[in-house]
């Protein structure tokens, strides 16, 4: 499922991240690899904030669709 769908506070391993080669490229950077953990910290109208690699990170819902988890 997406990442949009996650229940904030729980923790859920990325299966895939999607997109174009850029986007998957940014979203690894900032953390978002295939195997690592993400939990949802809080989302307001879709746009979620995440702690991911013991970072905080805010991502458009776009990007968080992408996110498979």
């Amino acid at each position: 499922m997406p990442l949009t769908m996650a229940n904030p506070g729980e923790c859920y391993t990325i299966r895939k991240v999607g997109g174009k080669e850029e986007t998957r490229r940014f979203l690894e950077n900032l953390g978002f690899v295939v195997g690592g953990n993400v939990t949802v910290v809080s989302e307001i109208d879709g746009n979620l904030i995440v702690n991911v690699k013991d970072s905080r990170v805010a991502v458009g819902k776009d990007m968080a669709a992408k996110i498979l988890i």
